[in-house]
């Protein structure tokens, strides 16, 4: 009797989420932003230094993230099909130029 008793074993400690800071370059999805990381990089054999440029999809609750706007984003448990993301904050707004057209709310 006492061999199907399972022992109770610690949880493992999580380390610290991956966080990345990008712009966003579209929000026409609802609660979903698409961020754009740039890293830069050297070429290992040429050594130029090259941009590298990754889209992610990150969940946005508030729905606050606009066109443009600079935002950290934090990785989390997958929400959907292609999020594994999550906007943290907005580190800076995007600038409201005058005469362009309204965006979309």
């Amino acid at each position: 009797m006492s061999e199907n008793v399972q022992k109770q074993q610690p949880e493992a400690a999580r380390g610290r989420p991956k966080m990345r800071v990008g712009t966003v370059t579209s929000n026409k999805m609802t609660k979903t932003v698409v961020v754009q990381v740039e890293r830069r990089m050297k070429h290992g054999r040429y050594g130029k230094y090259m941009t590298e440029k990754k889209k992610y999809k990150a969940h946005d609750e508030e729905q606050a993230c606009k066109v443009g706007d600079v935002v950290r984003i934090t990785e989390t448990r997958p929400l959907s099909k292609d999020k594994r993301w999550r906007v943290s904050e907005i580190v800076t707004r995007a600038e409201v130029v005058e005469g362009a057209p309204a965006e979309r709310s």
